[in-house]
């Protein structure tokens, strides 16, 4: 029995190195349900992100408007700039039977966590060590923003209990298939097929 269902909201929070964006580009490119949901900054553009399909890129002064006006579902303000997450095209999505899939900091995820039902994953670094050697190895950023990085990775793992699943991103193979089981475990929970058994029962009454 194909019964459609109501979208699912999956939120994937992680400190910087640990690898989200990565198994959010295999997750999205796997899976056409998705709606990404697109998230407002006030940082710069780092190279190869474009407006609009990385982030939508306003100004500090635009950025503060739009929270004036209640535009967004949830907003942080992560490393010197301001996140946020726009609340109407997350309720449209889900009520048009969408998945909604965020890739946002720790403190946006737990903000959305006060009214959004959904799958919270937070993506873990296998060792200090090794997170340490993923933001050195990129080399793009100078040793002082690495610190910062570090100081504010033990401060977001710290929060990583308030999340309902962890994914260890040591071998990135491993912890997509673990990702992609979380969401496959989350489209079949009860409440995402609400109706299916009183429809399938109700068989039994004309047949």
């Amino acid at each position: 029995m194909n019964t459609p269902r109501p979208g699912i909201a999956l939120i994937l929070s992680a400190p910087s190195g640990a690898g989200k964006t990565t198994l959010v580009k295999r997750l999205t490119s796997e899976f056409d349900r998705f709606a990404y949901s697109i998230s407002y900054t006030t940082r710069d553009p780092r190279e190869g992100e474009k407006d609009g399909v990385d982030y939508h890129f306003v100004t500090m002064e635009r950025f503060e408007a739009l929270v004036a006006e209640g535009f967004f579902a949830e907003w942080a303000r992560v490393h010197d700039n301001c996140y946020g997450t726009p609340m109407a095209s997350v309720v449209a999505n889900l009520q048009q039977g969408r998945d909604v899939l965020f890739d946002i900091d720790v403190q946006g995820a737990l903000s959305l966590k006060r009214w959004l039902t959904g799958a919270y994953v937070f993506i873990l670094p296998p060792s200090r060590a090794a997170l340490l050697e993923r933001l050195t190895g990129r080399g793009k950023d100078p040793d002082d923003v690495v610190a910062t990085r570090m100081r504010n990775a033990e401060q977001e793992i710290a929060m990583a209990k308030e999340f309902d699943y962890y994914v260890v991103n040591d071998a990135l193979d491993t912890a997509y298939d673990e990702l992609r089981a979380v969401y496959l475990a989350q489209a079949q929970r009860r409440g995402a097929h609400v109706g299916l058994v009183d429809k399938l029962l109700e068989q039994w009454k004309t047949e």
